[in-house]
């Protein structure tokens, strides 16, 4: 099994259970991503395949899984296309409340799935949620600011916005022997997108102070750089002021429902 197992963002929730941070944020379950919402990015047939594919009869159809990229990294498995509308519908929902003002800093710890193509899966990611939460954002935001400090290159987000200047994404990851083997310095975009791609590939053996220092060079001037933007991944705290704490767990359920604290 792949190490990116669903169980550990259950494992995650009870951990901010036990410390009680629960008790500083809003607690939802979010709708599930229909077969509609998926398709703003990724192509038809990709999503069908996922929607219909069956753990017991997938090897069947050894091209279809050449070419959705199905197989090791990317393994089939029981619910496969319920799991991608949970955490692809936190997601979402979780772009419109900071769309409508209902919240300033949104999470989704199921999320983050940066890797997942337009056309097929990599790297244990199916449907890239980053994407149609971005899009969800441009809907009311004129330019949206990506940070990715994933260890791996942010391509799949990257790779979606790379001939628009909308969405500036932002990425800090090892490069070298290493996967996706993407997310060069000099991979900045190309026509209307230029220099809207900035990566800082980094070594094996870089320190707490070096990589803080990355942040703060390269984070500061892309934030002044995009005039109207949003933030999804990262969002400063400002002192002496309280932020409304938003987070989104995974669920079975396909209303939205809000959840008291004590019945988590």
């Amino acid at each position: 099994y792949h190490p990116m197992k669903p169980h550990r963002v259950c494992m995650t929730h009870h951990l901010i259970l036990s410390y009680d941070l629960c008790k500083h944020m809003e607690m939802y379950r979010p709708t599930l991503a229909t077969e509609h919402m998926m398709r703003q990015y990724h192509s038809a047939e990709y999503i069908s395949f996922m929607k219909n594919v069956n753990v017991d009869t997938f090897h069947e159809n050894t091209s279809l899984l050449q070419q959705f990229n199905m197989g090791d990294d990317c393994p089939i498995f029981d619910k496969l296309y319920e799991y991608c509308a949970i955490y692809s519908g936190a997601s979402i929902h979780a772009a419109q409340r900071l769309n409508h003002g209902l919240c300033h800093t949104a999470i989704n710890w199921a999320g983050g799935l940066h890797h997942a193509k337009k056309g097929g899966a990599s790297g244990f990611c199916y449907v890239n949620d980053i994407v149609l939460a971005i899009l969800e954002l441009m809907k009311y935001h004129a330019r949206v600011l990506y940070i990715d400090i994933d260890i791996h290159h942010g391509d799949g987000v990257e790779e979606a916005f790379y001939h628009t200047d909308r969405c500036m994404t932002v990425s800090f990851h090892k490069y070298g022997q290493f996967f996706p083997g993407t997310g060069d310095l000099t991979d900045v975009g190309v026509r209307e997108g230029q220099y809207y791609s900035v990566n800082a590939p980094l070594k094996t053996g870089i320190d707490d102070k070096t990589y803080d220092l990355s942040l703060i060079h390269i984070s500061e001037p892309t934030r002044l750089l995009s005039i109207s933007y949003a933030v999804f991944c990262l969002k400063k705290k400002k002192k002496k002021k309280k932020y409304t704490t938003y987070t989104i767990i995974i669920s079975k359920k396909k209303t939205l429902e809000r959840l008291p604290t004590n019945d988590m």
